[in-house]
């Protein structure tokens, strides 16, 4: 399974915005953005103006770097969303929205997107009664997202949903708190995903 392996304070760095790729850390001091506020290599300092190719290729390397999804996953949701009625790019937010990963995180179980990631791969989390341990599932409307119930007595997810207790879970996910559970009412909404992604620019990159 081919993933990032990398120190991922680069990639916030490379893309002059904070990911938040890793929890905690990224609203510390500590964060390498708030250090070296300049993009890293030999290079990185210096400066460059960006052509129209390379305005769009940096916004979907952030959106991809956002979700923590490689050039080929990214391609083919891509390619899916296209075909969906609607806009592509905003279809392309849902699918990505939809990932169980992506779930986990909006719903405060992880810190962040690859926490949610390694936590789901780790069976802690079941849809509609299932185990189910892909973190790129896609999850539906009327689907059923929990934590097990062996899973909830755990002091890493009792940590992390007393640290994100005042984080709101987005529209479309009916959370039960009190119960580690969360019903999908609803696909994604534009205006409930929070990110700072120009989708158009991604589409107008893909149809080149």
């Amino acid at each position: 399974m081919a993933r990032y392996t990398e120190a991922v304070c680069r990639l916030c760095r490379r893309e002059n915005q904070k990911l938040f790729l890793k929890g905690d850390r990224c609203y510390t001091d500590k964060c390498a953005l708030e250090r070296r506020a300049y993009a890293p290599g030999q290079h990185g300092q210096g400066r460059s103006k960006a052509s129209e190719y390379g305005t769009q290729l940096r916004e979907k390397q952030k959106a991809k770097r956002y979700y923590g999804v490689l050039e080929k996953q990214f391609r083919g949701y891509f390619e899916m969303a296209r075909k969906r009625h609607g806009k592509a790019g905003e279809n392309l937010l849902d699918i990505l929205e939809s990932r169980l990963d992506n779930v986990v995180y909006r719903l405060g179980f992880a810190m962040s997107r690859a926490e949610a990631r390694q936590l789901v791969l780790h069976g802690h989390f079941t849809v509609d009664g299932r185990k189910v341990n892909i973190p790129s599932f896609l999850v539906k409307p009327g689907m059923v997202v929990a934590l097990k119930e062996s899973s909830r007595s755990l002091e890493k997810f009792k940590a992390n949903i007393e640290a994100n207790s005042s984080r709101q879970a987005p529209k479309w996910l009916d959370h039960d708190v009190a119960n580690c559970v969360a019903k999908v009412v609803a696909v994604a909404a534009r205006e409930d995903i929070d990110l700072p992604i120009e989708e158009q620019l991604i589409v107008e990159l893909y149809s080149k």
